[in-house]
């Protein structure tokens, strides 16, 4: 299991990454700030990963692998934020409203909101089971964090 656990955090993040432009460049699923957020924990576990698998013969992975676990638990954690903004159990941070305090006239606000795709944080875009995509991330996000755990742990055994 630790043999291929960088490249499997890689491969997935890589996945994670890709669905996310598909579904926003190809089936117009324009994201939200927090479908935003989401994002960066894998593009951080995409460059933890390869620095690993680029140095794994010189450094123990274990803490690495650790580190992969943090970003798939930050970006789970961030994904149940946003399920409890969709299902209103809370609001959403302000940016999730959109920003308009950076406009100095009248015409500058237009401009901004005419140019900008309004997606609110509250309301889900898709969902296939009744579960949103923040809800799927929520689930995929803690099943590579526990996997990304459990490869770290094996490592340290295996020393």
């Amino acid at each position: 299991m630790t043999k291929n656990a960088l490249w499997v955090a890689l491969l997935v993040s890589i996945g994670a990454l890709g669905t996310a432009f598909i579904a926003q460049y190809v089936f117009d699923l324009w994201p939200c700030v927090l479908c935003l957020y989401q994002r960066w924990p894998y593009a951080v576990v995409i460059v933890i990963s390869l620095a690993g698998i680029a140095l794994r013969k010189r450094v123990e992975i274990g803490p690495i692998l650790l580190l992969c676990a943090v970003a798939f638990a930050i970006t789970a954690a961030i994904g149940g934020y946003h399920v409890g903004v969709e299902q209103g159990w809370w609001e959403g941070t302000a940016e999730c409203v959109g920003d308009t305090a950076k406009a100095s006239s009248l015409q500058d606000l237009k401009a901004k909101i005419m140019s900008t795709p309004i997606v609110r944080c509250d309301e889900v875009a898709w969902s296939l089971f009744g579960i949103s995509m923040a809800g799927y991330n929520v689930i995929f996000g803690a099943v590579l964090a526990v996997f990304s755990v459990f490869a770290a742990l094996s490592s340290f055994r295996n020393r």
